[in-house]
């Protein structure tokens, strides 16, 4: 008898329970995940996307200074990324079969490194995190050393092996004992000569601008990092997740500084098209010649969902996006625009204290004020958390001008803007404009902003 059951219709099933959105996920997901949200009015409902907007029900519009944590470097539902992944799913390859050699990985590869022509093999996973694990096993064994050296506050990922070389506290407490690796701070050298000296250092682990706090190292430290670790028979290992393909105005963060050549090098997030989940460590032919020595280790490093072909089709039609829209000059170019507009801001807001960044990765800092009616009021935030005047700059941005944006780490009175990089002189404008706006009000000393302040400092207490 044939079987009645109708076709699985996904466009019904969120018209029929997509008003569940919130309970769901406190039911089932972070319960933490809707509470934040509710508290600081983000739960919103976005019905659609497109390109550096979002859309919700009544037709408004969000500009997004987020990119889901950089994932969206062209926008969302780009029209190539999209066909491509239509062109490779109407194809039906034979994908997955682990004993073959399909040529989508090998050409997605072959862009890629065209980009790092200094480095030769690239291995696929499904993450940022799966590509600093990759470039952590590959560095220890290649060298036979068993040490990492990170930065203090630096990023690399929540899986156990990158959380060791994770540079936030917060995140690693209650997880040890992780991976004996060591931190030093970021522009350090005599730290890493002599952690060096120890001789059981296999590599450094450095993103070439870190994402919390949007901080770059100081001019020349990754030249003379590498130099200092190769002298001592060890490996650099370039973090380029979220500032890879064009984030800083250059393809790699890593090619501001002449000279730089890492060998191990991990980029993710943008490389997705903001679809298909994908990671890749690229690195040199002899750290790849060590790890996969004979016939008898093929499978000594994988994925199971490595290399699959939706994940290259997306890298392939990112990559040619980049080219023929010439996405890295406007990250530079829009990069430069922007921090110049909020720089010349620095001098008329005493809470704004600096502007820093490049491309289309930038940091707003805030800090303490000088007139005394501000800096009581200032006082009163850092007593009862660090970081909470940022937060009230982040929510009228949302509220009150429809614009995503985010606190780039915990205790920190710094955004972090890392828009798509498809953004232009509007989406500069609109931003400028709303952000001289919620500073105006938080320089009056009255207005919903601060009462918001007022609230953020009751649930501060209320949490310790």
């Amino acid at each position: 008898m044939k079987d009645e059951r109708p076709d699985f219709d996904l466009t019904r099933l969120l018209a029929e329970r997509g008003a569940e959105r919130y309970e769901l996920h406190t039911r089932h997901l972070n319960h933490q995940l809707p509470r934040m949200l509710h508290t600081l009015g983000f739960d919103k409902v976005y019905e659609r996307a497109e390109g550096a907007y979002f859309w919700d029900a009544e037709g408004n519009d969000y500009l997004d200074m987020l990119a889901g944590f950089g994932v969206m470097g062209l926008g969302r539902h780009h029209p190539v990324v999209r066909r491509a992944l239509h062109d490779v799913l109407d194809a039906s390859l034979a994908d997955l079969t682990r004993f073959d050699c399909q040529p989508l990985p090998g050409l997605l590869a072959e862009k890629l490194l065209a980009h790092s022509p200094h480095l030769d093999r690239v291995f696929f996973g499904n993450s940022g995190t799966e590509a600093i694990e990759t470039a952590l096993k590959f560095a220890r064994y290649a060298t036979g050393r068993p040490r990492i050296l990170y930065c203090d506050h630096a990023f690399h990922g929540l899986t156990a092996g990158s959380l060791s070389v994770n540079g936030e506290k917060g995140f690693r407490d209650g997880f040890a004992p992780l991976l004996p690796d060591t931190a030093i701070a970021l522009g350090d050298l005599d730290a890493l000569r002599r952690e060096l000296k120890r001789g059981d250092v296999a590599g450094l682990v450095v993103e070439p601008i870190q994402g919390k706090g949007v901080h770059a190292p100081p001019p020349g430290f990754l030249r003379e990092a590498q130099e200092l670790l190769h002298r001592h028979k060890a490996v650099l290992i370039a973090d380029e997740v979220q500032t890879g393909l064009g984030r800083t105005g250059d393809f790699y963060a890593y090619q501001h500084e002449e000279g730089v050549e890492p060998d191990l090098l991990c980029v993710a997030k943008a490389l997705s098209g903001g679809y298909v989940p994908v990671g890749a460590t690229l690195g040199r032919d002899w750290i790849f010649k060590r790890v996969y020595s004979s016939m008898d280790r093929v499978l000594v490093h994988s994925a199971s969902f490595g290399s699959n072909a939706q994940a290259m089709a997306a890298g392939l039609a990112v990559l040619d996006v980049m080219e023929q829209e010439e996405t890295v000059a406007n990250a530079r170019r829009t990069g430069d625009l922007l921090r110049e507009r909020l720089t010349a801001l620095v001098g008329r807001y005493e809470l704004l204290h600096e502007v820093r960044g490049r491309g289309l990765m930038t940091g707003i800092e805030f800090g303490r004020p000088s007139s005394l009616k501000l800096r009581s009021r200032w006082a009163m935030l850092q007593a009862a958390r660090k970081g909470l005047f940022a937060q009230m700059v982040v929510v009228p941005l949302l509220q009150k001008h429809r614009i995503l944006t985010q606190v780039s780490g915990d205790h920190l009175e710094v955004i972090k803007l890392i828009p798509p990089l498809v953004i232009g002189e509007p989406e500069v404008d609109r931003f400028v404009t709303a952000f001289t706006a919620v500073m105006d009000d938080a320089h009056s000393g009255g207005g919903l902003m601060w009462d918001f302040g007022r609230t953020l400092v009751k649930q501060a207490v209320a949490h310790r």
